[in-house]
Order: structure tokens, then sequence, then C-alpha cells
């Protein structure tokens, strides 16, 4: 993590900003979003490792049908 509590994630390439009130994901197009939010956009669809967001305990539940209707 950098001095500005950012990660990187390696696989995907998106920016987790840590917050004191929560995790802020920083998407390269469109407004910030939740790790739920970037979970049901890419990390459920991959496998591969070095994901940084695959603690469950840190992922809100989310519908994904919700997040993406939300959107439009």
């Amino acid at each position: 993590m950098s001095e500005r509590g950012i990660q990187v994630c390696p696989v995907c390439g998106v920016k987790i900003q840590k917050l004191v009130t929560g995790d802020r994901v920083l998407f390269a197009v469109g407004p910030p979003g939740t790790r739920a939010a970037l979970w049901a956009k890419v990390c459920k669809y991959t496998d591969k490792a070095g994901c940084i967001n695959r603690d469950k305990s840190s992922i809100d539940s989310v519908n994904p049908q919700d997040y993406y209707q939300s959107e439009q």
C-alpha cells in the first residue's frame, strides 16, 4: 500500500483508496464505487491469483442487478 492509502490490484489495475469512512474504489471509467460494486463488475469473474478484492468480510452484500440499474 502506498503512503496515501491506495492499493492497486495487479490483476485488473483498479485502485482502492482506504478512508476512515470505508474503502473507495476508483474505477478507470465512471464514478467511484465500493468493493461490492467492484466484486459485482469484475472480481467474481476472475480466478487469477493476486486479486486484492477477494476477502468476503470486506465486501458488503450487493445484488448486481440493483447496482447496474442505478447506473442507467
